[in-house]
């Protein structure tokens, strides 16, 4: 899956994409006709950036409801012809799932649309998956044997079935169908579900990897033949050392930190920050300065895993390095620092956001670091990041740092947040939005009266307006 092309986020494109409160709140008051070309645009060419992390089937699904909003184009682009050809569930997974969204709603053209594609599109896994959570007994008997005509009554079809059933998200279907009073059905399915079983109980029984016993030489081996099949096995092979290696092999084990094969060292590098070792912060700076692109970001994830003070007093003294190891020094602070530290967090927020824009990976860490540091200063960079980023996860870590830096926060960004994609952004404005907005008022007790809001929601809006409120 190509990265998606994100509008900017003044448009009403943009801040659906991004799947901001704003979105919604825009869109309700556009032309309708914009609002879901808009929309649809969305849901057929899903902008998430990160597919199977971020929501927006439930943001999309709630507006389609606000709209009354027509499910052709979704049903168009699911039974496109392309279907046949492009089978990635990124395709039509955001579509299926904001079916799933309606008819939970009582969308029954969302619950025909979704058994149509179980019974004939390529994605059918995730559409079922979608009707177990959804669909009456009735309905997904009615889908028994189109799916299982998909595969064929030989020794390769039972053993895709096999795995379709082993694989399967949600069970129900298959279980019903176990039982299902046609012979035929039942008995393929059965033994579908007892091989699935015998496979799996293989898989966790078959031995992978180095076991205690192995000399330290031969676990710096086996990683360098994993770097050397583009495998990157320094990770399991450092929790391997720590079983295998004693006292008498650290002098090895430094030396191989030092110059040994990449993958020796990355797993050196690993096992001795792990295991705090005193030479462990100077050989990781040695190894930034000489080591290749995959022993840098080794040393670099080494250093970030460790706890101690002197990994923290170490990161005060790198973090203005203009290079990775710099970079982890700030965030290092911004876990683990103290109030001393916040001019260097507030630092590397800004160099990151200057140098790298609103999206970029180190600014997780930092933006929560400025929120636990309570960095007041840090608010307008933080403000642009949750403005800007396109990422749904990060404007909701950008909300939780503003509400414990930004005075205007529970008057500002909170009310939109009430409307936003993320069900952890929608918990932080239920507890601070300012109840003296009227939309607030009414937001929260819609959410509280939804059925499809996660619990945590509901429990932060009932601590504000009280578990009886009436619905809207």
């Amino acid at each position: 899956m190509f990265d998606p092309v994100i509008a900017p986020s003044g448009t009403l494109l943009g801040l659906l994409q991004r799947g901001r409160g704003d979105g919604t709140l825009h869109a309700l008051t556009a032309p309708r006709a914009e609002a879901l070309a808009a929309l649809n645009h969305c849901v057929l060419r899903d902008p998430r950036h990160d597919w199977q992390v971020e929501n927006r089937s439930l943001y999309y699904a709630r507006l389609y409801l606000d709209l009354n909003g027509e499910l052709d184009e979704i049903e168009a682009h699911l039974f496109d012809v392309e279907d046949a050809f492009d089978t990635d569930e990124s395709r039509t997974g955001l579509a299926l799932a904001v079916l799933g969204h309606l008819a939970s709603y009582g969308r029954r053209d969302a619950l025909a649309l979704l058994r149509r594609y179980a019974a004939s599109g390529a994605n059918w896994t995730w559409a079922l998956d979608e009707l177990a959570l959804r669909d009456d007994d009735a309905g997904l008997r009615a889908l028994a044997a189109p799916v299982l005509a998909r595969f064929a009554a030989d020794a390769e079809g039972e053993a895709e079935l096999a795995a379709a059933v082993r694989d399967a998200f949600e069970p129900r279907p298959w279980r019903l169908w176990a039982e299902d009073p046609r012979e035929s059905i039942a008995t393929r399915v059965r033994a579908a579900q007892e091989t699935g079983c015998f496979d799996r109980w293989q898989r966790q029984m078959r031995p992978t990897g180095p076991r205690p016993g192995w000399s330290v030489q031969a676990v710096f081996e086996w990683a360098q033949q994993g770097v050397e099949r583009g495998a990157a096995l320094h990770v399991p092979a450092a929790r391997c050392l720590s079983a295998v290696a004693g006292p008498e092999d650290r002098p090895e084990i430094l030396s191989a930190a030092g110059d040994g094969s990449d993958g020796a060292r990355c797993t050196a590098l690993r096992y001795l920050a792990d295991s705090n070792d005193p030479d462990a912060l100077d050989l990781i700076e040695g190894a930034v300065t000489t080591g290749s692109t995959l022993v840098v970001e080794a040393a670099v994830d080494a250093f970030e895993r460790m706890r101690s003070v002197a990994a923290v007093d170490r990161a005060r003294r790198w973090a203005r390095r203009p290079d990775p190891l710099g970079a982890a020094a700030g965030r290092m602070l911004a876990c683990r620092g103290g109030a001393k530290d916040s001019e260097l967090v507030l630092a590397a927020l800004r160099e990151a956001v200057r140098g790298e824009g609103p999206d970029a990976p180190t600014l997780w860490t930092l933006v929560d670091g400025a929120g636990r540091l309570g960095i007041a200063c840090a608010a307008p960079v933080l403000r642009h990041v949750y403005r800007e980023t396109a990422s749904s996860h990060l404007r909701g870590r950008s909300a939780r740092a503003l509400a414990a830096t930004d005075p205007s926060f529970a008057t500002g960004f909170a009310v939109e947040c009430l409307w936003d994609c993320e069900e952890s952004t929608r918990e932080i404005a239920a507890r601070h939005a300012e109840t003296g907005d009227a939309r607030v008022v009414e937001r929260l007790r819609r959410l509280a009266a939804d059925p499809a809001e996660e619990a945590e929601v509901q429990t932060a809006v009932r601590s504000r307006i009280g578990p009886d409120a009436p619905a809207v």
